[in-house]
C-alpha cells in the first residue's frame, strides 16, 4: 500500500470537548437523529451495516447470527442501568478481553467515562435506534455514530454484554470501538493500553512486574488514585497457553484490569492489597485474600465493608501486593494527564504532537542495525531548555505510535516492530547523514523494538539539544507515525526536514574548436554525421546519439533514453529556441552528463551499476538540489524499481525534470514579482507530478 509523506510539524495537542463527526455524509450525531425522528424511522448505518463484513474479514460466523436492536432482544432496554460500572462488562464470543479491561477501568472515573460514552443517550421518547460515541486517534477525538443493531444468536449477544440483560452501553460502544477499526475481528487480541489511550487521549507506559522498581506499589497507588487506567496480565510461553488456567485461578495471556489498592490491618500488621477484575465476570483468584479466603476472618467487618469486599463470582478478587508480583507479569498504565510518577504533585505537562511517514525507499530506513539505510529515517530536534524542580535533569516521555494498524487488517497489515534512539545534536541544522550515526552512539533509545501500537518510555537527560530517531526494525516497511514529547517543563520539537533549495552551477562555456579534447573531436564527428549540413540535431536523433554513447559507458546500467526524456533536454539545453541542439550546446549538455555520471558512481557503493533510493537524498544534494521528504517520496516513487534501486538513466531523467522546473521558476520569478512569493518547493511539487 503506497504511503506519501505526511508533514510532521510540531501540533497542539487536541482540544477537550471537540469531536470531528465521521459519518460519510458529514452528518452530526444530532442532525441524522433529528433526521430520522423527522421521518419517524430508526437510524440504519450505511458506514457499518448489519452483515457480516462488519463482523469478521478473515472467517464466516461459526453460526447465523441474527442483527437486533435491544428493544427486539428484551422487553424493556434501558442504555444505563443504576450507573455505568465494572461490572456492566462481561466476555462475550470474541477474544477482546484487552479492550473490556480497559472498559472496566474507565468506569471507575466519571469524567472521564462520560466523554467517551455521552450519557444524554437513552431509550425513550426521543429514541431513534441512533448512539454515538467518542473516541481519542492520533491528537483528535471523533465522534463515533451507529445504530444500535447487535449481532445476536438465540436471542443473546454474542458480544460484549452487561450482567443486567437488559442494559446496553457497553454492548454499543464495544459495536462503536469496532466500527472505529473496521470490524469486530480486528479487535481480536491488543494491548489494554491501547484502548485506554483511546479513551482518554492520555500516554500509556509499561512496567515488566519483576524488573519494576522498589517503590512500583507507591508508583501503582499514585496511578489510581489519580484515576489512571489500569491493566495487567500474565506471559505466555507459546500459543497453546493462551487463556490457560493457572492452578491459582489466574488466566494466561488475559487482560485483567487493576481496580483498588488499599492496605488492611491483619493480625497486627498492615498487608497491601491490589484488586484485580477479569473481564470475563468470572474465574476469579483463589489463593490467598481471595473471595473465600480465610485472611478475611480476621478482618473487621467494617474494613471488609470499606474494601466493598463480597463473596461473588463476578470476576473481582483482592490479592496481597506481594503474590501480584510473583503471579503478574505486565502492568499498562494510562496517565490520564501524563503527571509524574516520581513526584508527589501532579501537574500538568508540556505536550507536542508529530505527524509523520515511514515510506519505502526513501524514509522507511530501519533501526540502527542498517546503518546504510537508518539515516534516512525522519529525524527530530529536541530542545530541552528547563531543568525540573531542583534537578539537574529534564523529564520527558516519548511515546511512538503506528497508526490504524488495527484498521487496516483486513488488507493483511500486521502491527510493526517500531522504537526510537536519542541522540545528542552535533549542533547544526539540516538532515543528519550517514557518518553522523556511524561515528557517534546513542544518548537514550526506547527499552525494545515491539510490535505494539506504541512505544513509550520516560527519560532524564541534561539541558540541550538532541535528535529523536522514530524507526521500524526493519527497513522498507511502510506506516504513518505519531510522536508524543511530553516534558515536565517547556520543550521544543521541530522536524529536521530539510528546507527545498536549489544551487546550480552557471554553465561552462564551449571550448574553442582549437583546444577540443580527444573525446569532443569523436563526438563532433559523431555529432556532424547525424545532424547534417545544418549542424543541428532534433529529439530523434539525440535520442540515437545518447543511446549509443551511454550503452557503452561502464559501471552503470542504462536501459533506454525516451524520446521525450530527449525533448526535455532539448528544452533544457536550447538557447535560440528552434527546437534543435547546436553542438555547442551539446557539448555543455555532455559536461553536464559527464557530472551527473560522477555523482551516480560516487553514490553507487556496492558498485553493482544501480544506486539505493535512499541514497537519492545525498545524490541530489551533490547535483544541487536540496529537497524535503516529500518531494523526495514522489521521486522514488515515480524512478525507482522494486528492489529500491535507481538506473542511470532515471536518474538522468529526474535531474533533467528537476533542473527544467528550476530555470522555469527562476525565469517566471524575474518576469512576474508576484510569482516570487511561490514556494519553489510546491512549484517542483507540481513539476514533478506533471
Amino acid at each position: 500500500m503506497p504511503y506519501l509523506h505526511q508533514d510532521s510539524k510540531p501540533r497542539l495537542p487536541a482540544v477537550p470537548g471537540t469531536a470531528r463527526p465521521t459519518t460519510s455524509s458529514g452528518k452530526t450525531y444530532e442532525e441524522l437523529k433529528q433526521d430520522c425522528l423527522r421521518r419517524g424511522v430508526l437510524f440504519e448505518d450505511p458506514d457499518f451495516p448489519a452483515c457480516n463484513s462488519s463482523l469478521f474479514f478473515s472467517e464466516k460466523p461459526p453460526v447465523p447470527f441474527i442483527w437486533k436492536r435491544p428493544g427486539d432482544i428484551v422487553k424493556d432496554p434501558k442504555f444505563i442501568l443504576g450507573g455505568a460500572t465494572r461490572t456492566d462488562i462481561c466476555q462475550g464470543d470474541l477474544g477482546d478481553c484487552w479492550l473490556l479491561a480497559a472498559i472496566a477501568s474507565l468506569t471507575l472515573n466519571e469524567k472521564t467515562l462520560a466523554r467517551v460514552v455521552p450519557l444524554d443517550q437513552d431509550f425513550g421518547p426521543d429514541y431513534a435506534g441512533i448512539f454515538h460515541f467518542q473516541f481519542w486517534q492520533h491528537n483528535e477525538w471523533l465522534d463515533v455514530v451507529i445504530d444500535d443493531r447487535l449481532p445476536t444468536f438465540k436471542g443473546r449477544l454474542v458480544f460484549l454484554h452487561s450482567a443486567e440483560h437488559n442494559e446496553f452501553w457497553s454492548a454499543l460502544l464495544e459495536k462503536a470501538y469496532a466500527k472505529l477499526n473496521g470490524s469486530y475481528e480486528a479487535l481480536k487480541g491488543g494491548s489494554t493500553i491501547e484502548a485506554m489511550e483511546d479513551f482518554t487521549g492520555g500516554v500509556g507506559e509499561m512496567y515488566e512486574v519483576k524488573k519494576a522498581p522498589d517503590n512500583f506499589y507507591e508508583i501503582l497507588e499514585k496511578a489510581l488514585k489519580r484515576c489512571s487506567m489500569v491493566g495487567c496480565s500474565i506471559d505466555t510461553n507459546s500459543a497453546a497457553e493462551s487463556e490457560a488456567r493457572t492452578p491459582f485461578g489466574l488466566i494466561k495471556g488475559h487482560a485483567y484490569s487493576m481496580t483498588g489498592i488499599d492496605e488492611v490491618s491483619y493480625r497486627g500488621r498492615q498487608v497491601k492489597l491490589i484488586r484485580i477484575r477479569n473481564p470475563w465476570g468470572q474465574v476469579e483468584w483463589n489463593g490467598p485474600w481471595s473471595d473465600n479466603s480465610p485472611e478475611w476472618h480476621s478482618v473487621s467487618p467494617l474494613e471488609r465493608k470499606r474494601l466493598s469486599q463480597a463473596v461473588l463470582d463476578d470476576g473481582e478478587f483482592w490479592m496481597k501486593f506481594e503474590d501480584f508480583k510473583v503471579h503478574f507479569d505486565k502492568v499498562e498504565i494510562c496517565n490520564l494527564t501524563p503527571d509524574a510518577l516520581e513526584d508527589s504533585t501532579a501537574h500538568k505537562w508540556e505536550v507536542t504532537i508529530h505527524q509523520g511517514s515511514w515510506v519505502r525507499g526513501s524514509t522507511a530506513g530501519g533501526c540502527r542495525n542498517f546503518l546504510d539505510t537508518f539515516w534516512t529515517n525522519p529525524q527530530i530536534k529536541l530542545h530541552l531548555t528547563e531543568k525540573d524542580d531542583g534537578q539537574d535533569e529534564c523529564t520527558f516521555i516519548a511515546a511512538l505510535m503506528q497508526k490504524d494498524r488495527r484498521k487496516l487488517k483486513k488488507l493483511g497489515a500486521e502491527m510493526l516492530t517500531i522504537g526510537y534512539s536519542i541522540y545528542e545534536s552535533p549542533g547544526r541544522d539540516g538532515h543528519l547523514g550517514k557518518d553522523f550515526f556511524r561515528y557517534h552512539p546513542s544518548k537514550a533509545r526506547s527499552k525494545t523494538y515491539i510490535n505494539l501500537r506504541e512505544v513509550s518510555n520516560r527519560f532524564k537527560l541534561p539541558p540541550g539539544d538532541y535528535i529523536l530517531v522514530p524507526t521500524t526494525f526493519e527497513p522498507h516497511k511502510e506506516a504513518d507515525f505519531c510522536l508524543r514529547i511530553f516534558s515536565e517543563k517547556k520543550a521544543i520539537t521541530e522536524d529536521l526536514d530539510e528546507n527545498v533549495a536549489i544551487d546550480l552551477p552557471e554553465p561552462p562555456n564551449p571550448t574553442p574548436n582549437s583546444q577540443e579534447t580527444e573525446e569532443e573531436t569523436q563526438f563532433r564527428a559523431l555529432f556532424e554525421q547525424i545532424s547534417g549540413e545544418d549542424m543541428e540535431i532534433a529529439a530523434e536523433e539525440l535520442e540515437y546519439v545518447l543511446n549509443a554513447v551511454l550503452k557503452k559507458t561502464k559501471n552503470i546500467k542504462f536501459k533506454n533514453l525516451s524520446l521525450i526524456s530527449c525533448r526535455n533536454i532539448i528544452s533544457l539545453m536550447d538557447t535560440n529556441g528552434n527546437g534543435k541542439l547546436e553542438f555547442n550546446e551539446f557539448k555543455v549538455f555532455w559536461e553536464k552528463m559527464k557530472k551527473w555520471i560522477n555523482i551516480f558512481l560516487q553514490f553507487d557503493f556496492d558498485k553493482s551499476g544501480s544506486m539505493s533510493s535512499y541514497e537519492l537524498r545525498s545524490a541530489l544534494k551533490a547535483a544541487g538540489y536540496q529537497l524535503n521528504n516529500h518531494l523526495l517520496q514522489l521521486i522514488v516513487l515515480r524512478y525507482s524499481d522494486e528492489q529500491f534501486q535507481i538506473e542511470f538513466d532515471d536518474f538522468l531523467n529526474c535531474l533533467i525534470r528537476l533542473e527544467n522546473a528550476s530555470r522555469v521558476f527562476q525565469a517566471l520569478s524575474v518576469k512576474n514579482k508576484e510569482f516570487i512569493n511561490l514556494n519553489i518547493g510546491e512549484f517542483i511539487n507540481l513539476a514533478m507530478n506533471i
